[in-house]
């Protein structure tokens, strides 16, 4: 099945310091990504670049055969994106906010009010529709941030923690609604709760230090850990992300491990 997403070879360098080196991804539509990683793994900014927020130094980024760097509007178009502590209007009521959303993603007449009324009920947002969004929870805050990705139905959906702040009955709602939603599009989820993953993700990609270190199912990687240590994802996430750091580490410059 051809990807949705497809992310080749992306770099990024602050200040001299390699972030992203070479990571290459790709979702297709009804799969569900998990991204791990250890934090300053690379993992939001090479999110960042696959949503079109931030350019890569090289590489390439593909959303439904579309070129992200090339023609980043229509490749926009087809993609939902959920940034780490995405930032929201605080002025505005949660009502007003998503329609804004809708309309810049061009939504109009009967088609916006579905898609209101779509995310209102999927993300049990009814209750505080028209408070404003300053006064909010982090978990409501997360829950709109979340509607505003999907008000559009995006073959693509970017999510960077999604349930950071929910409690554990409105975890179980997210991690349903993005199962429901993998029927229709390709999902790339970061998170650092390992438990989701099995629950969530057909498959996982795991980088250390901006870098690929292993790629295949939550029960495929579980095995990858050394030997008399009990498999389990948590153990195997440690192995494989501590390895990946000795290996980057030695490796001099201009040589290979």
């Amino acid at each position: 099945m051809t990807a949705v997403l497809q992310v080749r070879k992306l770099c990024k360098n602050f200040a001299g310091v390699q972030a992203v080196d070479g990571i290459s991804l790709a979702v297709r539509r009804g799969e569900v990504l998990g991204f791990l990683g250890p934090n300053g793994a690379g993992k939001s900014t090479t999110m960042k670049m696959a949503a079109g927020f931030l350019p890569p130094d090289s590489g390439e980024v593909m959303v439904c055969g579309i070129d992200m760097l090339r023609t980043p509007l229509p490749a926009r178009q087809r993609l939902g994106y959920l940034p780490e502590g995405a930032p929201l209007y605080d002025e505005m009521t949660v009502r007003g906010f998503l329609r804004f959303c809708g309309r810049v993603r061009g939504l109009r007449g009967a088609r916006l009010r579905s898609a209101l009324e779509g995310v209102a009920e999927r993300l049990q947002l009814a209750s505080v529709w028209e408070r404003g969004i300053g006064g909010l929870s982090k978990g409501y805050r997360r829950r709109v941030g979340l509607a505003q990705a999907i008000i559009h139905q995006p073959d693509v959906l970017i999510l960077d923690e999604p349930t950071d702040g929910l409690d554990p009955n409105q975890k179980v709602v997210v991690r349903q609604l993005i199962r429901d939603m993998a029927q229709h599009c390709g999902i790339i989820v970061s998170t650092h709760i390992l438990e989701e993953v099995p629950a969530v993700c057909d498959r996982v990609v795991v980088i250390a230090q901006g870098r690929v270190v292993a790629e295949g199912t939550a029960d495929e990687l579980a095995q990858q850990v050394p030997e008399g240590v009990e498999p389990s994802l948590e153990a195997a996430f440690r192995h494989l992300t501590t390895r990946g750091a000795r290996l980057q580490g030695a490796v001099a410059p201009g040589g290979r491990a």
